[in-house]
């Protein structure tokens, strides 16, 4: 892959960028007590909310670092933009448009990832000041003691300002790199962490628990393969017609749908939706009711209206998520226009409810599978009374999820210019 100059730049793109974030990510913003970083970063290692929080930040959070808030507000303004098609008119017209269209929601989405960075890095300074998510036993951690109007809002600019710049490394790493761009730097953050938190299994529980933890890893490792690869190929048959001297048509080909046709997104928004409560209460203390429930059952992985929420959303955005990537009304709209037919079924409307009915059959399966692999080590980590688990359903997902989906985009750019892919060999 390093032999074409064109898919070598943008490898090299997308390392630099990954080098790029993992620097802003030590990089701490002014004005924070240095003394207390230490003892807050022992403290997210015992679990609670913190550590919940420092998942998709790569411990930029708990370092109180430039890019602190990571990509979480771009993927929370995604999913509200998305959402707010289905009730809005004008940004459904907006999608039907194309490239034009999209290029007006994704602007609406920047301003709304920059509205939603200043919320959260506000309510992350105040409770880091003076709130529950710093305090060890009774001594209360104060990152920011000398709490000032100017530095605050130094602070608050400084980390909307970091996560506007890792919007723009997400979106330059999709243009011009390898891969998606979000994805990637969530799978950076989550791997980031992987070490530290297997010593942190050998020193809590000994090796005979390290070793069942690196061995139910390559389980699900394995299972995830399997999952990703799976697909249901439709059969396409297109009719000859002949045009002028010439005879086209008459091949068939298929319409892959996979098992898991959303991949590591619905995790994803699944855990930013979990996210955005839990952000939220440091800003509405006074809503005692949304702050009592919020710590009480949204920050604790072992916890079972916790497990519950988190499945339901994951299976949820499976299904929201499929919906949006593959209409099978457009589908089969094309397959009519291009004169072509799936064997038995007759074009236009009953070709329609067809891929439907086969869509919904094959993302069931695929929803609980996502969901009982994201929650499974939930429950081990309750059972098991760890503190951290290096392959935790959400990190192993996501891992190999985007891993699977780079190198997939990598061979389709090896095979487009006459080179062998990588993965065609086991094919």
């Amino acid at each position: 892959m390093f032999k074409v100059p064109d898919l070598r730049n943008k490898i090299l793109f997308t390392l630099f960028m990954i080098v790029l974030y993992r620097l802003g990510s030590n990089v701490t913003v002014p004005g924070i007590d240095f003394g207390q970083v230490q003892q807050l970063q022992n403290q997210a290692k015992a679990g609670g909310v913190l550590s919940f929080l420092n998942l998709f930040s790569g411990g930029a959070l708990t370092q109180m670092a430039v890019f602190a808030l990571g990509v979480m507000p771009y993927i929370t303004a995604s999913i509200i933009m998305q959402l707010l098609a289905v009730v809005i008119p004008k940004i459904e017209q907006w999608q039907e448009q194309g490239a034009v269209g999209q290029k007006k929601i994704t602007q609406w989405t920047r301003y709304m990832t920059v509205a939603l960075a200043i919320l959260q890095s506000t309510g992350l300074v105040y409770q880091f000041h003076n709130g529950q998510l710093g305090r060890v036993g009774n001594v209360n951690i104060d990152l920011v003691p000398h709490f000032t109007i100017p530095r605050v809002a130094l602070i608050v600019m400084t980390i909307t300002a970091g996560t506007a710049l890792v919007m723009w490394m997400a979106e330059e790493i999709t243009q011009r790199g390898i891969g998606n761009g979000m994805s990637i730097l969530i799978m950076v953050n989550v791997v980031a962490r992987m070490p530290a938190q297997l010593m942190n299994v050998r020193a809590q529980a000994g090796w005979f628990t390290f070793g069942l933890v690196c061995v139910l890893g390559l389980v699900m490792i394995v299972s995830i393969v399997f999952v990703e690869q799976g697909q249901r190929r439709i059969p396409v048959q297109f009719a000859k017609r002949i045009v002028g001297r010439r005879m086209y048509g008459g091949q068939s080909t298929f319409i892959p749908l996979k098992v898991n046709q959303a991949g590591v997104i619905p995790v994803i928004f699944a855990s930013s939706v979990l996210y955005f409560p839990v952000m939220l209460s440091s800003v509405l203390q006074h809503w005692h009711w949304v702050y009592n429930f919020t710590n009480k059952y949204l920050v604790d992985p072992g916890n079972g209206v916790y497990i519950f929420i988190y499945a339901v959303l994951i299976i949820f955005f499976t299904y929201f998520y499929t919906a949006i990537t593959f209409d099978p009304h457009q589908q089969a709209d094309i397959i009519r226009k291009q004169g072509g037919f799936i064997p038995g079924i007759r074009p236009g409307p009953p070709t329609e409810r067809y891929l439907a009915a086969i869509l919904n059959r094959i993302t069931l399966p695929g929803s609980l599978f996502l969901a009982a692999i994201t929650i499974l080590p939930e429950i081990a980590l309750a059972v098991k009374k760890l503190n951290s688990f290096p392959f935790g359903g959400v990190t192993i997902l996501i891992a190999v999820g985007v891993t699977l989906e780079t190198m997939l985009q990598i061979d389709s750019q090896l095979m487009m210019r006459n080179y062998e892919g990588f993965l065609s060999k086991s094919r």
